[in-house]
């Protein structure tokens, strides 16, 4: 069976989130995150390794209350662990970083911080979202079953499923044929609970309509294709707008398929999500999680439940 990786996203700076580093919130029992639980789902689907994209500047405190916990557990089970940085100066070169900028460039600069690291199918995530087990289950099999090269996939989530009570979000929203194969996807801003469902500004939504959360099934040619339009988005979308064009996945999946280069198949799953979006979405996935204990889904010490360590 090929290697394949979990990609953690847990660089970003969380300005919604009024202050802290909501990735390394404490929603468990016994101090455990939501990349946790994520990571647990990896290895109990098949996953071998785990790469973290991170701030260099947290990377010591992340060390401290999350990596070496983690690594500790992985030699356990013959996981790998790699670290990588996501920075605002990593940029292809001809160009210069925009005076006055601020932040990183997004989900897809994220991915490519670990180019030299991926060299087996991956699954991307992001650090504060719970996808579940049958998730990681799905992602894996598909990416060790299916050979095609630029075939790819995409956890699909009930939009209804994946609002916060706290405010808005941002989420892709997809349009789905019937084969179960992604036709596009608009990253949508400020996506509001209604009273009939969901909308964003004067755009109603459907409630019952997929969207990705970032979990993507890829394939290791998928970093050439990023770094390829990495060049592309600062020819164009940074000289169009240099404080805030963001290199994000949704959209360059988006168009990618609008140029018939690639196949996504969108992978539906019955599990619930839940984040931390805002400081007060922490009790309600503590919660979560407590109940989820309770039903027997998760073990109270985390990892118990997996295959036998390694000799």
């Amino acid at each position: 069976m090929r290697e394949t990786a979990l990609v953690i996203m847990a660089a970003g700076i969380g300005s919604r989130y009024s202050g802290g580093i909501k990735q390394l919130e404490v929603v468990g029992p016994n101090g455990e995150c939501i990349m946790d639980y994520s990571i647990h789902d990896a290895i109990d689907a098949g996953f071998d390794k785990i790469v973290f994209i991170i701030r260099e500047d947290i990377y010591d405190f992340f060390k401290e209350i999350m990596g070496n916990r983690i690594e500790h557990m992985c030699v356990l089970y013959g996981i790998k662990v790699e670290y990588c940085f996501q920075k605002k100066d990593d940029i292809p070169e001809g160009f210069t970083v925009p005076e006055d900028r601020t932040k990183p460039w997004g989900t897809g600069q994220a991915v490519l911080a670990a180019r030299d690291v991926l060299d087996c199918p991956f699954c991307v995530i992001n650090a504060d979202d719970y996808y579940g087990k049958e998730a990681f289950r799905k992602v894996h099999d598909f990416l060790v079953t299916n050979e095609d090269p630029l075939s790819y996939c995409m956890a699909g989530f009930i939009l209804k499923n994946t609002l916060s009570d706290h405010g808005t979000v941002t989420r892709g929203v997809c349009k789905v044929d019937e084969r179960g194969r992604l036709l596009d996807i608009v990253e949508t801003k400020e996506i509001r609970k209604t009273e009939d469902g969901a909308a964003s500004g004067d755009q109603v939504l459907d409630p019952n309509g997929f969207v990705s959360m970032n979990m993507w099934g890829l394939k290791e040619g998928f970093i050439d294709i990023l770094k390829e339009r990495f060049i592309e988005f600062f020819k164009n979308d940074v000289a169009a707008d240099p404080l805030k064009a963001e290199y994000l996945l949704p959209i360059l999946v988006g168009k990618l398929l609008k140029m018939k280069r690639v196949t996504v198949d969108v992978l539906e799953t019955s599990d619930e999500w839940f984040g931390v979006t805002y400081k007060e979405d922490k009790a309600q996935v503590v919660e979560a999680f407590n109940k989820l204990i309770a039903d027997g889904v998760y073990q109270n010490e985390l990892y118990s439940d997996l295959y036998k360590p390694m000799a």
